[in-house]
């Protein structure tokens, strides 16, 4: 029984297709999906970095653009591989039946989540890489912590877009995501590091703060981005697998449900 279990939801290295297909798809739209990609991250860098810089000046003895520019980062990895699960795997299964035409080959269904997850952590690694170029030339960040806290990146993207399948196996419509963005993804966007310390919220925010993915997404990469000592590294990358992996078996058993009759 629970070899079956386990052979359920372990991909073959066949799920490689199911990247390849998105990756080809995406290099015939890649400026546009860029821009979208990149132009709120970089925004908010400009606007919150340069502009209210200036009236914060230091925070945990960081210049105030360096502080954000890595929560920055750190956000722009959960909202990229989010958006990529929620809408572009979302119609890919209901209006493409994109799934249903990969699983008429030998794909299994670990393979065909496995591709979508794996791809959503590479839109990460893309966003990431240009938000990391952009803010090394503002001065923000060290160059040479660049293939750490990208790693860091594409690990969120796993843990993200792991999350956003779930919600994409049980969503009826488009609108159904409202729910997550509003209730999970914007929480932590406002209360998990980005703009300001944890520390400065009340003690019973910062508990339910430092439970969330997102605060230590945010704290692996500030400290690899601007030279701060790193503390409990394998901590924070063992919760963020621990909810990588219960998501991701959960996406797989959700959608072999929805979709196989």
């Amino acid at each position: 029984m629970m070899a079956e279990w386990l052979a359920t939801v372990t991909p073959s290295r066949a799920f490689v297709r199911a990247w390849r297909r998105h990756f080809l798809v995406w290099r015939k739209t890649a400026a546009a999906s860029l821009v979208g990609n990149l132009g709120e991250p970089l925004l908010y860098l400009a606007g919150m970095g340069y502009g209210l810089g200036r009236f914060v000046g230091e925070v945990d003895g960081l210049p105030y653009l360096m502080f954000v520019a890595a929560g920055i980062l750190a956000a722009s990895s959960m909202n990229s591989a989010t958006f990529e699960v929620l809408y572009g795997s979302f119609t890919r299964m209901t209006r493409q039946n994109t799934f249903h035409a990969m699983l008429a080959t030998p794909l299994s269904v670990a393979d065909v989540v496995s591709g979508e997850i794996v791809w959503g952590a590479t839109k990460s690694l893309i966003a990431g890489s240009a938000i990391y170029l952009v803010a090394t030339l503002f001065g923000a960040f060290e160059p040479m912590a660049a293939p750490w806290a990208l790693a860091v990146a594409f690990l969120s993207g796993l843990c993200f877009a792991s999350l956003g399948m779930v919600m994409t196996a049980i969503s009826p419509s488009y609108e159904f995501f409202l729910y997550y963005t509003t209730l999970v993804t914007v929480p932590m966007f406002l209360f998990c590091g980005v703009f300001y310390p944890v520390d400065s919220l009340p003690p019973l925010m910062q508990m339910v703060a430092q439970i969330l993915p997102l605060s230590h997404v945010v704290e692996l990469i500030r400290p690899l981005t601007t030279g701060a000592p790193l503390h409990n590294a394998p901590l924070h990358v063992s919760i963020l697998l621990l909810y990588g992996s219960i998501a991701y078996v959960a996406s797989v058993l959700l959608i072999k449900r929805r979709i196989i009759v």
